[in-house]
């Protein structure tokens, strides 16, 4: 599971930074990828980063602004001029179905596949299968915008297949029985317990995805515990006030929130485009006065989770 930052700028894009667009690589996990947030140009982004729209299985927006949409309505057109493309679930605030009602109908444009719509209007879960599940709250913005956490289920314990090959045991026809902890007899009359052959349960990973937001009790909730917490650092702390005015957050407030809600890593990211590149250092250092395992995301950087 890797975080790939495909554009970290907010408002607009620069020189060195796209707008906000994150893909939640889950190439390993299931064959697929997770988007969230499209800003414009996201498509050529994920070509740089060699991501291809048919893996799209699931696209998240935090919010309607446009730096965090624009690049929607390329992303899933561009998808159509593919053959025999799978359904992709669309999760975004409330008019986001007369957005891309609008844009395809002005445009002539259309799609080929089933997108599946989801309207956010209050906190819940949205998402859930045998490996996954995803719940919002509504974070503190300008205009209704939400947060993600995303939550791996546990994963099953796995076969201890050198102990097996200590005890000459063949496997090959007794895999699935052993990895379901059942009891069987082999050739030789040996009856073995699958149970003994199972290492442990491997936890799930947990992985927060804020939206714009100024500080905020649901920040705290959605990123408790979390192996990694995504989340915005508009402004440096000198800027607290314009920060606050416009609904942002500092780097001093996002490091605050890691560290109320005992995150284990966190990457702050939507960077104004006031800071260049050479700001990185001076913006993550303040926030790792208040927690430490802070690090700054850039164009297509790479974290693994």
């Amino acid at each position: 599971m890797n975080l790939t930052f495909l554009g970290t700028s907010a408002g607009c894009p620069t020189a060195e930074r796209n707008v906000s667009a994150i893909i939640l690589d889950l190439l390993q996990e299931r064959g697929r990828l997770w988007l969230f947030d499209c800003g414009e140009a996201t498509q050529m982004q994920m070509q740089k980063a060699k991501f291809s729209l048919a893996k799209l299985e699931l696209i998240c927006l935090t919010h309607l602004h446009g730096d965090h949409l624009f690049g929607l309505p390329g992303v899933l057109t561009s998808r159509s001029l593919m053959q025999n493309q799978s359904a992709v679930t669309l999760i975004a605030p409330k008019g986001i179905k007369q957005f891309i009602e609008t844009v395809t109908s002005v445009s002539y444009s259309w799609l080929t596949y089933p997108l599946n719509i989801i309207e956010l209007e209050q906190d819940g879960m949205v998402f859930e299968d045998e490996q996954f599940c995803i719940e919002v709250k509504q974070l503190q913005h300008r205009v209704p915008c939400f947060g993600y956490r995303i939550i791996e289920k546990d994963r099953p314990p796995s076969l201890m297949i050198d102990k097996l090959k200590q005890d000459n045991i063949n496997i090959g026809p007794l895999y699935a029985q052993l990895k379901q902890g059942k009891a069987v007899t082999l050739d030789d009359g040996r009856v073995i317990n699958g149970l003994d052959y199972l290492g442990k349960v491997k936890p799930g990973r947990k992985l927060a995805i804020l939206g714009d937001t100024i500080p905020c009790q649901a920040s705290i909730e959605l990123a408790k515990d979390t192996d990694v917490m995504v989340h915005e650092a508009t402004q440096e702390n000198a800027l607290q006030d314009t920060a606050l005015d416009r609904g942002h957050s500092t780097t001093v407030q996002a490091a605050t929130i890691a560290k109320q809600a005992h995150a284990k890593r966190l990457i702050i990211t939507h960077i104004s485009p006031r800071y260049s590149l050479q700001d990185s250092t001076k913006l993550v250092n303040e926030a790792k006065t208040v927690f430490a395992n802070t690090e700054i995301a850039c164009d297509l950087a790479t974290f693994q989770v």
